[in-house]
């Protein structure tokens, strides 16, 4: 026969559970240096936050406002040069540098200084472009381009944007 206390274990080799507390639970006095601590732990949730979240969100908040700012300059250069090219095939060959160059300014009013229209050919990139306006013929396909000079909020210094668009004028009308 097998002894009862190799089946069962001893007292020590078991936790004890008392009958008072609920299963799992640790019950520590707190001492008066932990209830110091404690205490003096509480709010610094908020000041690390003021300290720390405040000088790392305002560049972020800078830098999200100066990008779109940018980006909105950009897309006023580029639909001032739409505009400018549906101008110039619009009317007549001899208004058409004229009507252009008024949309554009038109379209940039209040964002841009110095406005410039540049012609180029379809495959040609606005560097190669001049200020001569290309000939306006029955089916000639026309790459025009603005310049501007735009100064951006809270960013130091005008900086320089050109916009293209190419434009096909109509087969069937007389531009003369």
């Amino acid at each position: 026969m097998i002894p009862a206390s190799a089946i069962s274990p001893t007292p020590t080799d078991r936790p004890v559970r008392r009958a008072d507390r609920p299963a799992g639970r640790v019950d520590r006095p707190a001492g008066r240096a932990e209830r110091l601590v404690q205490r003096a732990d509480r709010g610094s949730a908020v000041v690390e936050l003021v300290l720390l979240g405040v000088p790392l969100l305002v560049p972020l908040v800078y830098l999200a406002v100066a990008v779109s700012a940018a980006q909105q300059a950009r897309a006023a250069v580029t639909d001032a040069a739409r505009q400018a090219g549906r101008a110039y095939v619009t009317g007549a060959a001899a208004t058409a540098p004229d009507r252009a160059r008024a949309v554009a300014t038109a379209v940039l009013d209040h964002r841009a200084t110095a406005v410039g229209i540049r012609y180029a050919a379809a495959g040609s990139d606005c560097g190669s472009a001049t200020e001569t306006p290309w000939p306006l013929h029955p089916g000639a396909v026309i790459a025009v381009c603005v310049t501007a000079r735009v100064e951006l909020p809270m960013v130091p210094g005008v900086r320089t944007l050109t916009g293209r668009f190419v434009v096909h004028a109509d087969r069937y009308r007389d531009y003369s």
